[in-house]
This record gives C-alpha cells, structure tokens and sequence, in this order.
C-alpha cells in the first residue's frame, strides 16, 4: 500500500470514474494523502525493516572478513618468499609486546638462527 500509492490511486480514480459516469462526473484525480496502519502492520514492518538491516551489516561484515582474509594470504606469501622478512616480522613483534610491559616473552625462534647463535658462542669458548 505505502510503496504503490500511485497505482492506487489510477485504480481508485477509474472506479470512481466508471460509477459517476452516469451522472456526468468526471473525476479528474485522486491522491492518497494519509494511510492509518494498524499497530500490528506497523511493528510487522519495523521487524521487516530491523531483519534488512542486520542482514545487510552481515553481509559487509562478510565482505570484510574476505577481503581480510585475502590481504593474509598474500602476506604470507610475500614472507614464506623471503626469509628475512619473517624475522623482521619477528622482530617487530618482539618491540610491541615489549612495550605492553609483560612479565614473561616467550618467543619462537627459528632453528637456523638459535644454531647461528650457539655457533657463535661456541667459538668464542
């Protein structure tokens, strides 16, 4: 009703049109100016309404977590390209956690590099 009032309105003008014919009234136009709902037809249509939006807010959040998603596989494969770029990833993962004030880091070494660095001390021993 409140999405095609227009075609109400042609629809009411030619009855109304079609009965006072006979009585040589033509009548020229017809305009819906206020439609009453009952309480039950509104809260139908509130409900209708909340349901389009979450669904919308679904779907961008969907759309999101693609595009999020997407952004992770190709920077996983720019680092697993280069090895240095993971252990400057590790790096600067070691600086943000150290500015959280944390009591204990435990971070994963590669084994390369922990051989590397037990290679070295035992050189200098």
């Amino acid at each position: 009703m409140l999405a095609e009032r227009e075609k109400l309105n042609l629809d009411i003008q030619s009855i109304l049109d079609q009965q006072t014919d006979a009585w040589g009234i033509k009548v020229s136009n017809v305009e819906i100016k206020r439609v009453d709902l009952d309480e039950s037809m509104v809260r139908a249509i509130a409900r209708q309404a909340e349901a389009e939006r979450e669904r919308r807010a679904k779907v961008i959040h969907a759309l999101g977590e693609l595009q999020a998603a997407e952004k992770l596989v190709e920077a996983a494969r720019i680092l697993a390209g280069v090895p240095q770029a993971i252990q400057l990833r590790y790096l600067q993962t070691l600086v943000e956690i150290a500015g959280e004030r944390s009591s204990t880091i435990v971070f994963p070494l590669p084994m390369d590099m922990a051989e590397a660095l037990r290679g070295g001390f035992a050189q200098r021993e």
